[in-house]
């Protein structure tokens, strides 16, 4: 039996693993919303293109930029107001004829109004976080498609474009468990050509679809077509 299996494991190591499989993109995203709101605008020339700080789809954020910009001039009076009676409460503190009740109630007053600055200061964030959201930029992906139109309303959870790191490539390989450890003692073929590439990731649990398999992972540098099949050997 010993002598079986050796000879089993010799053969697997004299004779090539091949394997055929798609170059990918090495990332794809799912760009979704996170607010709601009517679909302002749409750059339908940039889909299907390479994008470089691109606006491909922006919410409609009228009433937030109005309520932004009056939330801050607001947060600038409460600022002055805070200094004022922070400066009252200081006089009042050195002159000894005024009743503790006196500066008690004045002293009240610079925390209503540091409570009402805190409680700004967050909204202020928060609609800043807002229209940060409703203004979808992409700085260097590849936008594969754009699946709203203007005029159209989203809620959260809507998908809005899909995005592709073209930068790199990746190939998804299935290899039997018992062959995973001989690949690192192997050297690798791209299309039958010899390459230093190495494998980026053995994810050790089997596959749902593959049950008796590995999923293995190789990354590929500077690729112009992708979805071409191309084939992969340990020799």
């Amino acid at each position: 039996m010993r002598i079986l299996i050796l000879s089993a494991f010799l053969l697997n190591s004299l004779f090539a693993i091949e394997y055929y499989a798609k170059l990918e993109p090495v990332n794809s995203y799912v760009i979704k919303a996170s607010v709601s709101g009517k679909v302002a605008y749409t750059n339908d020339k940039i889909e299907g293109k390479q994008a470089s700080n691109s606006l491909v789809v922006k919410i409609d954020s009228k009433v937030h930029d109005i309520e932004l910009k009056e939330s801050k001039n607001k947060l600038k009076s409460l600022n002055e107001m805070v200094k004022i009676e922070e400066l009252n409460f200081e006089r009042l503190s050195k002159i000894s004829s005024r009743s503790a009740f006196e500066k008690d109630n004045q002293k009240l007053k610079v925390l209503n109004l540091t409570s009402q600055r805190s409680d700004l200061l967050i909204k202020i964030a928060s609609l800043e976080d807002i229209v940060k959201n409703k203004k979808l930029v992409e700085k260097n992906s590849y936008i594969y498609n754009i699946a709203v139109k203007k005029g159209d309303y989203v809620n959260p959870g809507t998908t809005l474009y899909e995005a592709k790191d073209l930068t790199k490539a990746k190939v998804e390989i299935f290899v039997p468990i018992a062959d995973v450890e001989t690949l690192n003692a192997k050297e690798l073929f791209i299309d039958g050509v010899k390459s230093d590439l190495k494998i980026e990731k053995i994810y050790r649990v089997a596959d749902a679809k593959h049950i008796s398999s590995y999923k293995v992972e190789i990354i590929i540098p500077e690729v112009k077509n992708f979805s071409k099949l191309v084939k992969i050997e340990f020799k």
